[in-house]
């Protein structure tokens, strides 16, 4: 029976280096929301009809995002690898508005607070439906486990 979701995520330790602790906050939420609810059916078919629930890992080699899918026994089923070049700009483009709005909690009216998160859950929402149009053919995910995954993209993205 076919149970399309991700049960356990992990990020490669090796290639994240801690931006900050709102940055750590924002990768223990989509964590968290992404294992609540998820939708992820890699669309290869497995000689034994195997169709999850999955085991993930992420990581970045050589500037490609490369997700590997695992069993939930742990046993490995494919890896997927996507380029970052079209992620680069959203993830720089996330990274400074999510600074803004760090700022904007601290210091500035609820309205300019509520500009800055708009512009925020845009940018998050491009990036996610980039993300989702990258995976077509390979993982058919919904659109929150798109934005959750890149919420954790970029994450990784900020290597040492």
């Amino acid at each position: 029976m076919a149970d399309p979701r991700i049960i356990d995520i992990q990020l490669d330790q090796r290639t994240i280096l801690w931006r900050n602790a709102d940055v750590e906050q924002e990768r223990r939420i989509a964590i968290f929301d992404l294992l609540e609810d998820n939708h992820f059916a890699p669309q290869r078919v497995h000689a034994d009809g195997y169709a999850g629930p999955y085991k993930v890992v992420l990581r970045v080699e050589d500037g490609r995002l490369v997700i590997e899918i695992n069993r939930e026994d742990d046993a490995p089923l494919e890896a997927i690898i996507l380029g970052l070049g079209r992620f680069r700009r959203p993830i720089r483009e996330y990274f400074a508005i999510c600074d803004s709005y760090y700022q904007a909690i601290s210091n500035a009216s609820p309205q300019q607070i509520e500009t800055v998160d708009m512009a925020r859950r845009g940018i998050h929402n491009d990036a996610a439906e980039v993300l989702k149009e990258r995976l077509e053919g390979k993982i058919e995910v919904d659109f929150d486990t798109a934005r959750r995954l890149f919420t954790l993209i970029c994450v990784l993205h900020i290597k040492g």
